[in-house]
C-alpha cells in the first residue's frame, strides 16, 4: 500500500486527479475511450466479420486494420497507467480491476493469435472460415464484452476513491 500512496502523491498524479483542467483526467478519459474504440472496436468488427456478419466483404483487407488497433492499444495501455496513477490505492486493490485486466490479456492474445494463424491463409476469401478461427473470434468477442463491462462496473463496485473504508456494493 505503501508503493500505492507514493504513485498515488506524485505530481503527475495528484494534478490529473485534482487539477481541473480539461488537460488533465477528462482529456486522459477521453484519450483511454479512443483507445478502446479503435482496438476493441475494430477487433470486434473484424471478429463478427470472421463469424459471417457482412459475409459478401471479403476478409482479406480487415488485416489492415491491426495498425489502427495496435494504435488503439498502445493509447489505451498508456491512457491507462495514468488513470491507475491518479487513483491507485483504489483501483489497485479493486478485484474487478483484476478481471477487467485478465479479459483485456485474453482479448490481445486472440488479437494476435487470430492474425498469426488466420490472416496468413492464402485462400482467407477463397474458403470457408475455420472452426478454429471462428472460436478465436468467439473468444475474442467475450472478452472484450467482459473488458468493457469490467471496466465499467469498477465505478460501482469496490472502494470509492477518496474514501478509505468505504465500498460501494451492487
Amino acid at each position: 500500500m505503501a508503493f500505492l500512496q507514493w504513485v498515488e502523491g506524485l505530481s503527475l498524479s495528484v494534478w490529473i486527479r485534482e487539477g481541473g483542467s480539461i488537460w488533465g483526467y477528462p482529456t486522459i478519459l477521453f484519450l483511454h475511450t479512443v483507445g478502446l474504440g479503435l482496438l476493441a472496436g475494430l477487433s470486434v468488427a473484424t471478429d463478427l466479420r470472421i463469424l459471417g456478419v457482412a459475409s459478401a466483404l471479403p476478409l482479406t483487407p480487415f488485416e489492415k486494420f491491426y495498425p489502427l488497433m495496435w494504435i488503439g492499444f498502445w493509447v489505451n495501455a498508456i491512457s491507462g497507467v495514468v488513470l491507475l496513477m491518479a487513483d491507485a490505492t483504489t483501483k489497485a486493490i479493486n478485484p474487478v480491476f483484476y478481471i477487467k485486466m485478465g479479459f483485456t490479456v485474453v482479448a490481445v492474445i486472440m488479437l494476435i493469435a487470430l492474425r498469426r494463424r488466420f490472416f496468413h491463409n492464402p485462400m482467407l476469401d477463397r474458403s470457408p472460415v475455420s472452426s478454429q478461427g471462428k472460436a478465436i473470434a468467439v473468444m475474442s468477442l467475450i472478452c472484450w464484452i467482459g473488458a468493457i463491462t469490467a471496466g465499467r462496473l469498477m465505478a460501482y463496485i469496490g472502494p470509492v476513491a477518496g474514501l478509505p473504508g468505504e465500498s460501494n456494493h451492487l
